[in-house]
């Protein structure tokens, strides 16, 4: 019997009202996930100075492109407990549970190894000026420690926000998010720690949403339970796992390595520059969060409702979705720029505050009020994904975006080598590939329809 405490039936019931009830959760959980990202910077660069803000900054674009392609996998592991979750196959539940957790360690323990011993050459390669080198290095060699715990925490987290719950990784995350405060100030204020100081209290916060979400899972009384004797790697779970994880991992890989280039081209235009476009980049994350979990609760949706083969509902959860994110990036992204000196100042301190603050405007001026658009491509490929299609999404985006701004820096962006031109890329590409995705849903859509009427239809 399902928990009606914290799981969600997706597949009756009012929508609009579900899906808000489902994403306020997720969008405050991210919003708690980036402000460990915010703290950190928040407090490096008013104690330590603006050379750790750009050094910290600088190594956003490698953490991601290190870590997108096994995030792929947890978005897989969303898909496919949510589509089991949908149809009461409870077996498939507990397989692909005890799978995942495995795969996560596996995933963690690599990340570690390659992000200690890859991160100073990718640093290098990615242009990093040599008066934040040794800081980045040092920063990105510790944050990759807790990558065992970090794993964990998202494929966890991805197993209960299948099943409806988005409350208790919420919950989770509080906790660790206060921690990871606390913790700052005590490393770096108290003990001096400068940079080593804002990773270890990264690391240790999400060790504790790690624990917290595992023993959630083990708690449980329902077919999502984790049992560590139990602990194994279904061989056909796993297959599908990768099927559908791979795709988006690497989507996620290539994404990061156009946004290293891009970070590449901002490096070049001196240390004040990253030092804005670090701080307008960590604002923008908040809007993003908020677009982008839709793409999570569009996924889910669907997929439970695919499992139960609700296909009506299924395409107003898809228009609906769009319609919020929508409404949701223009709000929170006009707001932002609104406020954004305000926000900036936030980060940066000294004679350098103004130059930083007036960097990161120009950003924010151009991604602000387009925003959205990359919130309804997010969604798209969460609606693909959640009916099994993950290939398709994959080789869209990295025509319609990844491609397309690597084309636009070594031509547009070459020939006017200016901020605003860099940055105008993002919303064009966005556009192209937004379109692109609605039309391949639509086709897609009607084929599994229309598949389904025939086999419901035969004798």
């Amino acid at each position: 019997m399902k928990n009606k405490k914290y799981s969600m039936d997706m597949c009756e019931g009012p929508i609009f009202s579900k899906i808000v009830a489902y994403t306020l959760p997720l969008i405050l959980s991210g919003i708690l996930q980036l402000l460990f990202n915010a703290v950190d910077m928040i407090v490096a660069g008013r104690f330590v100075g603006k050379g750790a803000l750009a050094a910290i900054g600088s190594t956003a674009a490698l953490i991601n492109l290190l870590v997108n392609v096994f995030i792929g996998l947890s978005t897989a592991t969303n898909a496919l407990v949510a589509r089991y979750f949908g149809s009461g196959r409870d077996r498939d539940v507990h397989e692909t549970v005890h799978t995942s957790i495995a795969i996560s360690v596996i995933c963690g323990i690599l990340l570690t190894f390659i992000g200690i011993s890859l991160a100073p050459k990718i640093l290098i390669l990615m242009g990093t000026p040599e008066e934040v080198l040794p800081l980045s290095t040092l920063y990105v060699r510790i944050y990759f420690i807790g990558m065992p715990v970090s794993m964990l925490y998202n494929f966890g987290a991805a197993v209960l926000r299948a099943i409806g719950d988005t409350k208790r990784p919420l919950y989770f995350l509080t906790v660790a998010g206060a921690i990871n405060a606390v913790c700052n100030v005590i490393f770096i204020v108290v003990f001096n720690m400068g940079v080593a100081g804002v990773a270890y209290a990264t690391v240790l916060s999400q060790a504790i949403s790690a624990v917290l979400t595992l023993r959630c899972l083990m708690k449980s009384n329902e077919s999502y339970r984790f049992e560590i004797r139990k602990l194994r790697i279904y061989r056909d779970k796993l297959l599908q796992v990768l099927r559908l994880g791979l795709p988006a991992g690497f989507q996620g890989v290539v994404f990061s390595l156009s946004n290293v280039l891009i970070q590449s081209s901002v490096n070049s235009f001196g240390e004040d520059a990253m030092a804005g476009n670090t701080a307008a980049s960590n604002l923008e994350g908040f809007v993003y969060v908020a677009m982008n979990s839709f793409h999570v609760t569009c996924l889910s949706f669907v997929s439970q409702n695919f499992g139960a083969h609700n296909f009506d509902r299924i395409k107003k959860i898809f228009l609906t979705c769009l319609a919020c994110v929508v409404v949701v990036g223009l709000a929170t992204g006009s707001t932002a720029y609104i406020f954004g000196p305000s926000l900036l100042s936030i980060y940066a301190s000294g004679e350098d505050k103004a130059v930083i603050i007036s960097y990161g405007m120009i950003r924010m001026g151009i991604i602000m009020f387009t925003y959205f658009t990359c919130g309804t491509m997010d969604c798209c490929v969460g609606a693909l994904r959640g009916l099994g299609y993950s290939v398709t999404p994959m080789i869209v985006s990295l025509m319609g975006a990844c491609g397309f701004r690597v084309l636009w820096i070594y031509t547009v962006f070459r020939i006017n080598r200016t901020l605003e031109w860099l940055y105008v890329s993002y919303p064009i590409s966005w556009t192209i590939t937004t379109t692109v995705h609605i039309i391949c849903f639509v086709i897609i859509f009607s084929k599994l329809r229309k598949r389904a009427q025939l086999s419901e239809s035969s004798p």
